[in-house]
């Protein structure tokens, strides 16, 4: 296993905690989290904001890698997005693409269908 693919497999096992710090800590200081189809967040303070709203409703969350697949300084993940939001739970089929630089996330572009989750968890 590459180092990029253990910082990705420990970023993923990550979400599961709900700690936006811990998780804004993964990206380099000027990191870029995509969260298609929002607008991308750039540089890790702004990152752990956006994701402190974003997850502020969560209860719970477990990542289930389905393919990973490692090249250079790019991992490609499909995964399954298992999330509870007090009794209301959504499984969310996700593509996630990620540039790394000197041990931390450069770039995170993340796909999902936002009706998907939106439907389940209204």
């Amino acid at each position: 296993m590459t180092e990029n693919e253990r910082l990705i497999r420990e970023f993923i096992a990550a979400w599961s905690r709900l700690d936006a710090a811990e998780l804004a800590g993964y990206f380099g200081e000027d990191g870029c989290y995509h969260n298609i189809p929002f607008e991308p967040v750039r540089g890790r303070a702004k990152v752990e904001r956006f994701i402190a709203g974003f997850i502020k409703d969560w209860t719970a969350t477990e990542w289930q890698i389905i393919s990973l697949t490692c090249q250079d300084d790019r991992v490609a993940v499909e995964r399954m997005d298992c999330t509870r939001l007090g009794d209301k739970g959504v499984d969310l089929p996700c593509f996630g693409l990620f540039e790394i630089s000197e041990g931390k996330i450069k770039v995170w572009r993340d796909y999902f269908d936002l009706a998907t989750y939106t439907s389940a968890v209204a």
